[in-house]
């Protein structure tokens, strides 16, 4: 587990409710960045064509990221890095080295899932 200053750790939620609810708001703060409107049409667009809920998101990660990335090509690349340096001020003593020396969003999420014990 990570140490107590983590903030997943001083919730009285179960550590899978309080990850997925941080997971959620990463996605929610980046892409409000691009204004209300534009977030709202993607939210729309994930559920119509991919089936994905907003709140769906952190359970669905995989989905939402082939998603993100069928939707924006390359541009995907810098909404998963926001999202990954919004979590990251969440987490900030998860260190994470990825495999390729390429950033790869899922990896990034499976391995802060696995340091927090969310998955096997």
């Amino acid at each position: 587990m990570l140490s107590s200053s983590c903030p997943i750790l001083m919730k009285n939620e179960p550590v899978e409710v309080v990850f997925g609810a941080i997971v959620e708001q990463a996605v929610d703060d980046t892409l409000s960045a691009l204004g209300e409107n534009p977030k709202q049409a993607i939210y729309r667009h994930l559920k119509i064509i991919y089936g994905i809920n907003k709140e769906d998101i952190p359970n669905k990660i995989e989905d939402f990221a082939s998603a993100i990335e069928q939707t924006f090509g390359s541009v995907a690349k810098l909404i998963e890095i926001k999202i990954i340096e919004q979590l990251h001020s969440q987490y900030e003593d998860f260190c994470f080295a990825p495999k390729n020396q390429e950033l790869d969003f899922v990896e990034y999420i499976m391995n802060l899932q696995n340091r927090l014990d969310l998955k096997a």
